[in-house]
């Protein structure tokens, strides 16, 4: 059994200008345990997708199973085994944090036991007894994640919880999340902070067009990446196109960025073939260094519009 399933999933709303598809056929799995981030520009269907599977919104066709009951027929049957975080919670400003959250418990029928367990993880202990309202933003967010750990969730469901964060919270958050993943639960977050993703998260699922594009490990998404090396000759721009001829005849992948920046497409392995190249050709490399991918440059080149004209430099990197 898995944490999530997702098949087949539509959503689709009727608009002036005809029917929108917020979600398309949108397929998911979702292993047990550790931290599973879902990715996709804005527009692509993730908070649709989430809002369906925690029953917030009816799908219009598809499955969705959450620890193996059906979405929504069967979500009483799971519910207190799960907590999700979609929109942004709501406290008595005047308040502290640990009343807001025994109050919270009361309502649900929840042990009051399980208010300072919830605090401590989320690290809140020390300012549990302050009002809600002196609260920093990353520690309302955290006190929000406290709110869902009352009942002590299997699965986290977290849309956007570093939205609007500092770098100090967002460091919170990875960390929080980090913890939570390491404890055997199952965290599905959504996020366009794809540097957090890539340092928080075990595996990723990312989304377009309210389609899946791919899915997996963080290092597998990297790895399928177009390999590249950055290519340095001494002399000026003249010799740089001189060289980048000689390894397009070699049969190379070339590009030359609008800096004259040379770049060949080659994986480590083969990579003494572009020096060999150059050498029979009398020039000498004088720098031959990998690209690095990050999960951001995937993730770019994975949802790019296939209509549009790509502007990216050759190493795939976003400033």
């Amino acid at each position: 059994m898995h944490a999530i399933e997702m098949s087949g999933l539509t959503k689709t709303y009727r608009a002036r200008g005809g029917m929108v598809h917020a979600v398309a056929g949108l397929d998911l799995v979702v292993p047990v345990g550790g931290v599973h981030g879902f990715l996709g520009a804005n527009g692509a269907g993730k908070t649709t997708s989430i809002r369906a599977l925690v029953g917030h919104l009816r799908a219009s066709s598809g499955e969705i199973r959450l620890l193996g009951a059906r979405i929504p027929h069967e979500l009483p049957t799971v519910i207190d085994r799960v907590g999700a975080l979609v929109e942004q919670p709501s406290f008595f400003p005047n308040f502290t944090g640990r009343r807001n959250l025994a109050l919270l418990a009361k309502s649900r029928g929840i042990p009051k036991s399980r208010v300072g367990a919830a605090l401590a993880t989320v690290g809140l202990t020390e300012r549990a007894d302050s009002r809600f309202a002196t609260y920093s933003l990353g520690m309302k967010q955290r006190l929000g994640v406290a709110a869902v750990l009352l009942k002590d969730p299997e699965v986290l469901i977290l849309d956007e919880p570093a939205n609007g964060l500092d770098p100090p919270g967002i460091l919170e958050m990875r960390n929080l999340l980090q913890r939570l993943g390491n404890e055997g639960r199952t965290v599905f977050v959504s996020s366009h902070i794809l540097s957090e993703v890539q340092q928080t998260c075990d595996r990723v699922t990312v989304i377009a067009r309210g389609r899946q594009i791919t899915t997996g490990t963080v290092h597998e998404l990297l790895a399928t990446a177009d390999a590249k090396f950055h290519v340095r000759v001494p002399g000026d721009q003249s010799e740089r196109h001189v060289a980048a001829t000689v390894l397009t005849n070699a049969g190379f992948e070339v590009l030359l960025d609008e800096k004259g920046e040379l770049f060949v497409g080659v994986d480590a392995a083969h990579s003494d073939m572009v020096t060999k190249a150059l050498a029979d050709a009398l020039i000498y490399v004088s720098l031959l260094a990998p690209v690095e991918r990050s999960l951001e440059d995937v993730f770019l080149e994975l949802t790019a519009d296939p209509n549009a004209s790509n502007g990216a430099s050759p190493a795939g990197g976003a400033s």
